[in-house]
């Protein structure tokens, strides 16, 4: 009996110990609950009412989420943001890829490879509204630096050029942008790209280089079916991103810019019914929100499905 009743009273002490637990996780929980998930769920809310900036407001069922579907503008910026994302990243993985084999292969031997991290990662540090107004002050079709220089090179070879308004026309403002957020991005996916190939063992590169293989076929057969599950992360994560696109084409393009219904992107568009003066309409914004919160996820889980289904 008295063994049973000291087991009983250290679990009971053992117990009071690990209640103390749950007193200095309880600041991340309130603070999670209160700032992540009553925000989530409050726009969920919203988005089913009629708001529009603040007083009273009632149910109304599905109607924005009917309207957001008939919304030609909403499929539009839609199609901007996805436009704008294929180039980007086509570029941004395309000159990763390029910079990953150069790094990683066994034959070339690149040193120095710390430094060319932190160099190729350094634009993915700058604010984006440093980099908005870096390349707006280049690209400037009057002044802009960029324009001079084909200019002179024109020039130089008895051409004559005139000057490009790459942010202000239709034709090549999206696809600016795109090449700006590559710029900014490449160094990131490089990163997680190298981190991966770092995880691979060099016996496999080493035994196929001294079998004859070569950069191409170590590249195929090794490389890219081992860095699959990074690859993976690097697609959704950078689907995620683009789909959300916001900061770059608000901030270089302004809504009197004759070239902005060519680069307004969804999250641009939720942003007008949101915070902008004048076209606020809360309960709109909040289905818009939703509506592409639902696009990503069912993207990202075809994505994940497809490299499921090429790993098998």
């Amino acid at each position: 009996m008295a063994m049973k009743a000291n087991m009983k009273k250290k679990r009971s002490k053992l117990t009071a110990y690990n209640n103390w637990g749950y007193l200095f996780v309880a600041p991340f929980v309130i603070v999670f609950l209160i700032f992540s998930v009553y925000p989530v769920l409050r726009t969920l809310y919203l988005s089913f009412t009629n708001l529009k900036v603040m007083g009273d407001f009632k149910l109304i069922g599905l109607e924005n989420y009917k309207r957001v579907l008939m919304d030609k503008f909403f499929w539009k910026a839609l199609w901007n943001t996805v436009r704008i994302w294929i180039v980007n990243i086509v570029l941004q993985l395309g000159l990763a890829f390029l910079l990953m084999m150069v790094f990683s292969d066994v034959k070339y031997k690149m040193n120095g490879l710390p430094v060319f991290r932190v160099v190729y990662y350094l634009p993915n540090l700058i604010a984006a509204t440093s980099v908005a107004f870096l390349f707006s002050t280049l690209l400037d079709w009057r002044y802009g630096t960029f324009n001079i220089m084909i200019n002179t090179i024109a020039k130089t070879f008895g051409l004559r050029y005139n000057p490009v308004d790459w942010l202000g026309s239709n034709a090549t403002a999206g696809y600016t942008i795109a090449v700006i957020q590559a710029w900014m991005w490449f160094g990131n996916s490089f990163i997680m790209l190298m981190a991966g190939v770092q995880g691979i063992s060099r016996d496999y590169f080493e035994a196929a280089a001294i079998d004859g293989a070569g950069r191409w076929t170590i590249f195929g057969r090794i490389t890219l079916p081992l860095l699959r599950p990074i690859m993976m992360y690097v697609a959704i994560t950078s689907l995620i991103g683009g789909l959300q696109m916001f900061d770059l084409p608000f901030l270089m393009e302004s809504a009197s810019s004759p070239a902005y219904g060519s680069v307004q992107t969804v999250m641009m568009y939720l942003y007008k019914f949101g915070f902008t003066a004048g076209t606020i309409q809360t309960g709109y914004a909040s289905a818009v929100a939703y509506v592409l919160f639902m696009i990503i996820l069912c993207v990202s889980v075809l994505e994940l499905k497809l490299f499921r289904r090429k790993e098998d």
